[in-house]
């Protein structure tokens, strides 16, 4: 067991990131907390894409001095998948950090249970 977790460190370290954002996203009520949580699961994410597309010993997808056989070269859709990915989440955060200080200005908190109880309060009373 120890032998493989040493042997694939990076998909063991994208696992750990997963789960550690995993856990944060599930546990934390504060928003900022849940969004940082979910920016380190999109870390693990990346991490094991780049991970699962790098093969040693292989090349980047550019053809030079005429070799054109695939066995020389990695798979390069991995990486588009990584940043790709990377500009979801960019656009991702923007919009949740908009959101989060929306709600910040109206309720006065960044707790989400809060946020709910407040919430309910006002639509009762309409």
């Amino acid at each position: 067991m120890i032998e493989h977790l040493l042997i694939n460190n990076e998909e063991a370290a994208a696992v750990i990131l997963f789960g550690i954002g995993f856990t944060m996203l599930l546990f934390q009520r504060n928003l900022i907390k849940k969004l940082i949580g979910m920016n380190i699961m999109d870390s693990g994410v990346f991490l094991f894409l780049a991970s699962m597309g790098y093969i040693e010993g292989r090349k980047a997808p550019v053809i030079v001095d005429g070799v054109q056989s695939t066995q020389n070269y990695i798979n390069p859709v991995p990486a588009g998948l990584v940043l790709t990915g990377i500009v979801v989440s960019v656009s991702v955060t923007a919009i949740m950090l908009s959101l989060t200080v929306r709600l910040y200005k109206r309720y006065h908190t960044l707790d989400l249970d809060r946020i709910y109880v407040l919430s309910r309060h006002q639509t009762e009373d309409r």
